[in-house]
């Protein structure tokens, strides 16, 4: 089977979030998928699969090692760029239609770089008291160090939180296993709006994640802080530069970056 990786949000080589993506998936079982992705060991393993919706290109099945997601951010761009490079042709020229768990997912591509439409948010509104005192605890933060908190939830399942200082940004740790999963993030530019994002599963800080930024984009958009472009960075503690743009038409938030293959091979079932 065709197997490739790929540099998701990378600017430069190894640099952004890898995703395996295993191609002619159809034959595969749920738990043969399964154990590829635990096998694998990144973030996300994907796979592609015949559509079943119309006006789908293809069909996707995002796995961790762990669970199945119904959507997630840098496995799509990498699944499309693999579509791509295997001789894929969208039936609309310049637009990729993914079909996944949470539906069906428009892709734009322009040259080397692509863009995913945010699918809408599952869950909205404010974390209660007990999930934010979760977080405060297990990131040792203190209510003041907080400008805004809220659920952003696109598939993932994300606490979102801004905070007010770049330094208590860079400060974060870890909280170990079973840690609740929050993205952090930081205006950092006044002329040319910049965020800076921290995202922390329940075992590792992701070095760089659409889904998160999606839904981050969203939501700063609905407390107008979002202009119509902007980018954010994110990698840099955990050894990489990645780089996430965002753009809003007015009718959804775009998560974009550069996508470049780093290994395309045969996956032997």
């Amino acid at each position: 089977m065709d197997y490739l990786e790929l540099d998701v949000f990378a600017t430069g080589a190894f640099t952004g979030n890898p995703v395996g993506v295993v191609a002619g998936a159809d034959r595969l079982s749920d738990a043969g998928m399964a154990r590829i992705a635990a096998w694998t060991n990144f973030s996300e393993t994907t796979f592609l699969l015949e559509p079943r919706e119309p006006g789908a290109d293809y069909r996707v099945r995002i796995f961790t090692p762990t669970e199945e997601f119904p959507f997630a951010g840098h496995p799509t761009l990498g699944t499309a760029a693999a579509w791509l490079e295997l001789g894929g042709r969208p039936a609309r020229p310049g637009t990729v239609v993914q079909e996944c768990g949470a539906g069906l997912v428009e892709v734009r591509v322009t040259g080397d770089e692509l863009a995913f439409a945010t699918p809408p948010l599952q869950r909205t509104g404010p974390l209660d008291d007990a999930e934010l005192a979760r977080v405060t605890a297990a990131f040792g933060l203190a209510p003041d160090e907080i400008v805004a908190h809220a659920w952003g939830d696109n598939g993932p399942g994300w606490r979102l939180i801004q905070l007010a200082e770049p330094a208590r940004l860079d400060s974060l740790r870890h909280p170990g296993p079973g840690g609740p999963k929050v993205g952090f993030c930081v205006l950092t530019g006044d002329d040319a709006p910049f965020y800076r994002v921290r995202a922390f599963t329940p075992n590792f800080e992701d070095p760089v994640t659409g889904s998160l930024n999606g839904a981050l984009g969203q939501w700063l958009r609905a407390r107008g802080l979002a202009p119509e472009r902007f980018t954010a960075a994110q990698g840099a503690h955990v050894g990489r530069a990645g780089e996430v743009l965002l753009s809003d038409d007015g009718t959804d938030v775009w998560v974009g970056g550069r996508v470049r293959t780093r290994v395309r091979g045969t996956l032997r079932v």
